[in-house]
């Protein structure tokens, strides 16, 4: 068979493999139509407006009982802001499907936790705090993961890439988490990151500065809100605009 030669990015899966590595040639085309966006923009939509929080809801606990907790989604200097504390969630009113969603973030200060919610519905439908969805990390070094809340889906290499199977599962403590495939796509930390997110029927496929580091199918949903955390860190968002799709 002929062969192909890569440099590898380092992953959860194996992190103290050569630099270089020998790539059969069907697994980098594979690879490489993965990679390509297969879909006509019909148009665009900026959900965020640089202004405040219009077309968006927060659903956060401790508010319940304590109204006058300082909100943990602001607009500060033109960008949406996760201030990271209280935990919760900013999610859109309406609901969408086939879309690709372009996101530009950058944790402000510490790095840590936050993602992007898709396909997000019923809330608190996880540990009494989290909407059912599938989760897009942002968390810093591994960008780009799947957390299965709720909701399911299926990548390629899932027993490597989420653990025994018998451990799977969509609920408490069961093996939600589905690593990337690349955890090196991230910019220096307080620099600009750009994620795409393409959700069409059933699939899901991420990008983070122009490297495809999630591929999911088979997803048990196919449309619903978008959301973002409140999760530990601080992070600003100056893009957050939907395209939707149709399949060429």
């Amino acid at each position: 068979m002929k062969k192909v030669f890569r440099r590898r990015r380092a992953t959860e899966i194996d992190l103290h493999s050569p630099s270089y590595e020998i790539v059969p040639m069907n697994k980098f085309i594979t690879y490489f139509f993965l990679s390509v966006i297969s879909a006509k923009v019909l148009f665009s939509e900026p959900l965020f407006n640089g202004k405040d929080l219009s077309g968006w809801t927060m659903d956060v606990p401790a508010l319940d009982k304590k109204p006058n907790l300082t909100k943990p989604f602001i607009v500060r200097n033109g960008l949406l802001v996760s201030l990271g504390k209280p935990a919760g969630h900013l999610l859109t009113d309406n609901e969408y499907s086939n879309y690709r969603l372009e996101v530009e973030y950058r944790f402000a200060a510490k790095p840590g936790n936050c993602g992007v919610l898709v396909h997000a519905s019923k809330l608190r439908n996880l540990y009494k705090m989290y909407p059912k969805s599938i989760e897009v990390q942002m968390n810093h070094q591994h960008a780009g993961d799947f957390w299965c809340i709720v909701e399911d889906i299926k990548v390629p290499d899932m027993e490597k890439r989420r653990g025994p199977r018998k451990n799977w599962g969509i609920t408490e403590g069961k093996a939600r988490r589905i690593v990337n495939l690349t955890d090196d796509s991230e910019r220096p930390v307080g620099e600009w990151n750009a994620m795409s997110i393409e959700c069409m029927e059933n699939e899901v496929k991420v990008w983070v500065n122009g490297d495809l580091v999630n591929h999911g199918f088979d997803c048990t949903a196919k449309s619903g809100k978008l959301s973002i955390q409140a999760e530990g860190s601080e992070v600003e968002f100056r893009k957050f605009e939907l395209k939707k799709l149709k399949k060429y």
